[in-house]
């Protein structure tokens, strides 16, 4: 019967097309024989319903195509061949033929063909022309670019040459006319520069994505669509991984924010409260001797960890204009604020200059609120400029974000701190900055214990 579909879905008219397809593809996850004649059949449906495909039938046939890993092999020789082919008419199947091949590139030009009577043989050449075809095409759609400059980007991993000419080609998206296609170009950029060492890791090959399927738990057949090989083992439960044409970065599983909370909490010999800005690529392990380091010196008997601020870290290392929320900063982390207090110098040297404007909370007499003013006094822009600060268990510390990290000549950065001090005992702070420049790095660390009795009295 599925033959027949497939041909009435070929010759159907138009408004037919998407509820006939989608139709078919459900019909087949429950019914399918086998992996290889499922996926035989989605590629069918895409090829005959064409641009009626609806968004359902590609997540589907990514999701199939990502759990079968004994034919993934087989599937991106036969989504090649249909890529090399004109799809302007055609773009659902190019969107899944560009996941395919970007995931499992490697298996289309060095593995082996799955083919004995015609054997595939495909150069990298010849897969980056296809690339640069479709990404100039004016006939193809926006989510289709998107799909093949991020697949273009992942086949710079799986390659062993061409890099150069893919660089090039996602160059030229950092002056797209598209907002979208322009950041990506941007942020894809930068992970042939400044973290090329991070490129292997963030365009790693996606684990096996796994999804409910329509059928009784309780027959295996159906559950594996026939087979109870090696495929469903494989099927981790790092399923569920959201498919998207135009997002597949994932957060490291080790975020800086969460190492700090398992660093801290229930630890009966910390030493300090502390919270602390995330946007930094160094080592997690580097990063808690470094904190631990910084909390040393207030001794204090215990402490516990302060509220953080809540972050986002999703775009951090992609982030090409770190001082976007500048101009939103005074409106998103301002404070009614009486009893202005005399400002002090909390650091200056090698041109940094931290100055902390004290101001007290009408409605919170315990609160005082610190604006930090990170200033630039020398004639070099200032990078990856990074505050952090910790005080003893007796107060109650949270940082809202910077207004940006990179710091130019005569100008500075701002971050506001708020610390609830409940016993009104004197205030005390050590602080920590690192910061890029001359080509640079540099990391110093102080403790700010000047502040005037009228903020903690």
């Amino acid at each position: 019967m599925m033959k027949e579909l497939l041909v009435f879905l070929e010759k159907a008219d138009p408004e037919f097309k998407a509820q006939c397809s989608s139709s078919i593809v459900l019909a087949a996850e429950r019914f399918a024989p086998n992996k290889r004649w499922h996926l035989d059949t989605l590629l069918k449906v895409l090829v005959a319903a064409g641009n009626y495909v609806r968004d359902d039938v590609v997540s589907c046939t990514i999701q199939l195509v990502s759990e079968s890993t004994s034919q993934q092999g087989y599937i991106v020789e036969q989504l090649w061949h249909a890529l090399e082919r004109d799809t302007m008419d055609r773009q659902p199947l190019t969107q899944v033929a560009t996941w395919c091949i970007g995931e499992y590139g490697d298996l289309l030009i060095y593995g082996p063909s799955t083919s004995e009577d015609n054997p595939i043989r495909v150069s990298e050449d010849d897969v980056i022309a296809v690339y640069q075809r479709l990404l100039w095409s004016t006939q193809n759609t926006i989510i289709t670019k998107q799909y093949t400059l991020l697949s273009l980007t992942k086949l710079s991993t799986r390659f062993q040459a061409g890099n150069d000419k893919i660089r090039q080609i996602i160059d030229t998206f950092g002056s797209h006319l598209h907002i979208e296609l322009q950041q990506r170009g941007v942020e894809f950029s930068q992970l042939f520069r400044k973290y090329e060492h991070m490129r292997p890791a963030l365009l790693e090959r996606m684990p096996p994505m796994e999804t409910a399927r329509p059928a009784d738990a309780n027959n295996t057949a159906a559950l594996t669509n026939g087979e109870t090989s090696e495929d469903l083992d494989a099927v981790g439960d790092e399923g569920n991984l959201l498919v998207d044409g135009t997002k597949e970065f994932r957060e490291s599983e080790t975020q800086d924010s969460n190492a700090l909370l398992v660093l801290l909490g229930g630890a009966d010999n910390a030493e300090s409260d502390i919270t602390r800005q995330t946007e930094t690529s160094k080592p997690a392990s580097t990063d808690n001797q470094d904190l631990l380091d910084l909390l040393g010196g207030l001794d204090l008997n215990s402490i516990t960890s302060a509220p953080v601020a809540p972050q986002n870290n999703s775009n951090i290392l992609l982030n090409t204009n770190q001082s976007s929320n500048f101009l939103v900063d005074g409106l998103l982390n301002s404070e009614p604020v009486i009893n202005h207090l005399p400002s002090i110098t909390a650091y200056e040297k090698n041109g940094l200059k931290i100055v902390f404007s004290l101001e007290r909370l009408p409605e919170n007499p315990n609160t005082t609120v610190i604006r930090m003013s990170a200033m630039n006094e020398t004639l070099n822009p200032i990078t990856e400029f990074l505050f952090q600060a910790a005080v003893p268990k007796t107060f109650q510390l949270q940082m809202l974000s910077p207004s940006g990290t990179v710091i130019a000549p005569a100008d500075q950065v701002t971050q506001v701190l708020r610390i609830t001090n409940p016993n009104k005992t004197a205030l005390r702070m050590r602080i920590r900055v690192s910061y890029s420049a001359g080509g640079t790095t540099l990391q110093d660390q102080a403790e700010v214990n000047n502040f005037p009795p009228e903020s903690w009295q």
